[in-house]
């Protein structure tokens, strides 16, 4: 949610409402939504090139060991799908289009803020990997925040200004005034402590006549949030004083916090105040509308979720998702993030939103490549789901369900109607989910992408000294070497065709994990971290596009040029083309390599072969486990 220009107005006036904390030895409920997007854009991650998963990973392992040397206990707490009412669906649409504006330019120089695909997935791996308590809420988190911060009498960690409305005890810690990069330590002993600021609502309301708390959500309401936004709010605005003196849009905004909030703080209640509001309207609109405002006020009260609940007990009880008819285990599997808010959303409201990657905006949509394993998502969901089986069995017909993705066409979005694969009875043999995958990936993409893969896997042995592998000979000299191969790409133009392939790849990776996590993660997870670095992976591209080999990158670690062979024979099994392994042998003998047009052909595998192919293939394997499967090949 969020009140637009509220947490800018409270921050700039941050001496009026917040007071100083020094935060040790205490719980934190972390607003998961927001934690990540200002660990990934304050961190100067390269935003171009489909992410920088290791420096975002490293870099969330600071955050959260700042923590722990505070002993702060932190319990995260995630968004998970759509509201089911719609109330949102026009925000939600706006921010698609706004993503796409985005996307557009950062592939062209431009500035902007754009997470990669697949950031949710990797920091949720980093808080496993952690152990730190975490949990994705039904839909919106907000209101189960404000419900376990009260119950547990602790801060709230957050960017999100609609914690400026809830009426927190403990109050709520803007991420901006959240130090933990500089640790102070309390005089006279070695404890440390992180220093903070936190919001006070209650100096909040002093400031404005000591207004009642109860009328900041109906502030929060006619101020406009994401979820309501009437055009008849603007009529009532424009009758009320509330004098501009200024022209910045920021200026106009703060003003009207302004003036609303003071001209609130000379009612006693939010039933009085909502009455004089509607009395700016014709009879015949008052009543419609302060039913409407009324309800909307609900969105500010406790939440029914008890989170203490699933984190002292592992029990997640939704009244939203038990009143749609879903199993516990499908609850339990979201609120553990084992299941994405994607599939939540499909399961209750037969709808999807594919957000839009740095990508060339001439080509279709990147997700269209991964078109067939959604289907196969829907199918296996329209089994599974009640729900969705009375939808099926309310239209007289045996046609799968029909769902509707909202995703990119040219640089605006538009709903696109797609329907369920046809499953077979005996749909849990995965051998039997048959998927098709068109790709425009040259051989130098792919190569480029295996070797990202094995930088990934050598500086994970490196990085982690506990692993039960050593580093390979030449591991340290090898890295370095391409890690100057990632700092010269931040300073290339970005090649739009090989950007796009690789937002394919990343959008089949996305939906190869939610099909494996769907079937209850029947293969491993790959380790996206060490998977896949956007800036390495590009620059690989233009090395081995114009004159450097495979044999040459990879010449200075004989471990790793094994590594590589075996994942590309790997790939050869899963992937039959006689031509692509033909250019590979025969670019070596060339001096001077021309640019191939060799593409992956169309090919239909099974979705045992294709999670294989992305766990095993694309995943990262020890040395060990390769060694046994270059037997097998042999």
């Amino acid at each position: 949610m969020g009140i637009r220009g509220l947490m800018s107005y409270v921050e700039d006036h941050s001496s009026q409402f917040f007071i100083d904390l020094k935060l040790r030895d205490t719980k934190i409920i972390i607003d998961g939504y927001a934690l990540f997007h200002r660990l990934y854009f304050d961190s100067n991650v390269d935003l171009r090139h489909g992410g920088d998963y290791d420096s975002f990973t490293d870099i969330t392992h600071r955050f959260f060991e700042s923590l722990s040397a505070c002993k702060i206990h932190p319990y995260v707490v995630l968004d998970g799908g759509c509201d089911i009412s719609d109330k949102k669906l026009l925000t939600l649409k706006d921010r698609a289009r706004e993503k796409i504006q985005v996307a557009y330019s950062l592939s062209l120089g431009g500035r902007g803020n754009l997470l990669p695909l697949l950031i949710r997935e990797v920091f949720i791996q980093v808080l496993n990997k952690l152990h730190i308590d975490f949990v994705q809420c039904f839909s919106e988190a907000d209101r189960d925040i404000m419900t376990l911060a009260n119950h547990w009498n602790c801060p709230v960690l957050t960017m999100d200004s609609d914690f400026c409305i809830f009426d927190l005890k403990a109050g709520f810690c803007s991420l901006n005034g959240f130090q933990w990069k500089n640790l102070a330590v309390f005089k006279d002993t070695f404890h440390y402590y992180i220093p903070a600021r936190c919001f006070s609502v209650d100096k909040f309301c002093s400031h404005f006549n000591n207004m009642n708390k109860a009328l900041l959500p109906v502030f929060a309401v006619l101020c406009g949030n994401d979820y309501i936004n009437l055009p008849v709010l603007e009529t009532i605005f424009s009758r009320m004083s509330f004098s501009s003196g200024t022209s910045s849009t920021k200026g106009r905004k703060h003003q009207r916090i302004l003036g609303l909030l003071n001209w609130l703080s000379h009612f006693d209640a939010p039933s009085e105040a909502l009455d004089n509001v509607v009395k700016y309207l014709k009879m015949n609109d008052r009543e419609a509308v302060r039913d409407l405002l009324w309800a909307s006020l609900e969105e500010y009260q406790p939440s029914p979720v008890k989170l203490q609940d699933f984190f002292q007990l592992g029990a997640y009880v939704s009244p939203c998702a038990t009143n749609l008819g879903l199993p516990e285990w499908i609850q339990l599997a979201l609120a553990k993030g084992q299941l994405s808010p994607f599939v939540c959303d499909a399961l209750s409201l037969r709808r999807t939103i594919l957000y839009t990657q740095v990508e060339n905006m001439q080509c279709p949509s990147a997700h269209v490549v991964s078109l067939s394993i959604r289907k196969v998502i829907y199918g296996l969901l329209q089994n599974s789901s009640p729900n969705l089986n009375n939808v099926s069995r309310s239209t007289g017909s045996k046609q799968p369900v029909a769902f509707s993705e909202i995703e990119r066409i040219d640089k605006n979005i538009a709903t696109v109607v797609t329907h369920a694969a046809k499953l077979p009875e005996e749909y849990r043999e995965l051998g039997r989910l048959n998927v098709s995958i068109e790709g425009q990936a040259k051989l130098y993409h792919v190569q480029a992408l295996l070797m990202g893969m094995v930088v990934g896997q050598l500086q994970k042995m490196i990085s982690e000294p506990d692993h039960e592998e050593s580093p390979m000979d030449g591991a340290k000299l090898f890295c370095d070497q391409f890690l100057k191969v990632k700092e010269n790409k931040l300073q290339r133009k970005l090649d739009f065709d090989t950007a796009h392939v690789f937002c394919q790849w990343q959008c089949c990776l996305q939906m190869g994990f939610y099909l494996n996590q769907l079937l209850l993660t029947p293969l491993p997870e790959p380790n996206i971290t060490w998977l896949y670095s956007g800036t390495l992976v590009h620059g690989l591209s233009q090395e081995l596009s114009a004159s450097s080999s495979t044999e040459n990158l990879l010449r200075v670690c004989p471990g790793a040029k094994q590594l590589y062979s075996q994942l590309f024979h790997g790939l050869k099994s899963a992937v039959p083309s006689e031509r692509l392994f033909q250019r590979e042998k025969s670019k070596a003998r060339r001096k001077k390599p021309k640019k191939t047009n060799t593409n992956l052909t169309k090919h239909r595998v099974g979705t045992r072969s294709l999670l294989g192919h992305v766990s095993n293939r694309f995943g990262l394997l020890s040395v060990e486990d390769l060694d046994d499967q270059e037997s097998k090949l042999e």
